[in-house]
């Protein structure tokens, strides 16, 4: 599993794929949070406040990560490679955590440098040090698994096609749909409101977010993870036999 891992990363930095998806990252995030006007912008919201990049991040990452997993196991399947990635001396389980966690690490390399945010505001703050560092470490710890669940999805959609761009609009569909989706349906159902939001990422994204982590919302997410990296075994089963 660590091997997979290993070659997935180097794979990634190996070609400019890495390097565009942590500079992307990073462009999109600075510029939305400290060079365009508007309600995002850090420097015009007058708060040592971090929650527009928490808002902002989980939109970037629903396109970024679908773009990162889209190749994972298309690419094996159009080259024919499959077969022999899984006549390997390992489960398919190993494999498929194997290039779960290499895609996972790359996007939380993209992810480290934003921890600068944390630095300068809590620098501007008035006094210095005016930050709510509760609110802003359980945002992070729900965008780790947040970024989790988007992997975990995007790995699977890449097992139901060989070309690679039916593979990134599947994942982005439905990363959308586990994040937005359902807040959306819930507003349309009456009496179901509160059952169909909590079937969505957002609602246990926001929860976190408040800087108490409830039990709940980590094994939301965890649940989320397994349940589609368990999609994806039985799919690669299937594709073995």
């Amino acid at each position: 599993m660590k091997s997979i891992a290993l070659r997935e990363i180097k794979s990634f930095f190996g070609s400019p794929i890495g390097y565009m998806v942590i500079a992307l990252f990073l462009l999109l995030n600075g510029l939305f949070l400290w060079v365009f006007d508007g309600e995002y912008n850090l420097l015009q919201s007058g708060f040592a406040d971090l929650s527009p990049f928490f808002t902002i991040a989980p939109w970037i990452l629903l396109f970024l990560i679908p773009a990162v997993t889209m190749r994972s196991f298309s690419d094996e399947i159009k080259q024919g490679t499959i077969e022999l990635l899984l006549t390997k001396p390992l489960s398919i389980w190993q494999v498929v955590n194997g290039k779960f966690i290499g895609a996972f690490l790359l996007i939380v390399m993209a992810l480290v440098p934003t921890l600068v945010y944390v630095y300068v505001l809590y620098g501007l703050g008035m006094p210095e040090g005016n930050i709510d560092m509760g609110s802003t470490m359980g945002s992070y710890f729900g965008l780790l698994f947040l970024i989790g669940s988007y992997t975990s999805i995007g790995i699977f959609t890449s097992t139901l096609s060989e070309n690679q761009i039916v593979a990134f609009l599947l994942s982005v569909l439905g990363c959308f749909i586990f994040y937005f989706g359902f807040e959306g349906l819930s507003t349309q159902v009456k009496g179901w409101e509160d059952v169909i939001a909590l079937l969505g990422m957002n609602y246990h994204f926001k929860s976190m977010s408040r800087g108490v982590i409830d039990t709940r919302d980590v094994l939301y997410f965890i649940s989320i993870s397994f349940l589609f990296l368990s999609l994806t075994v039985f799919k690669l089963k299937s594709l073995k036999s």
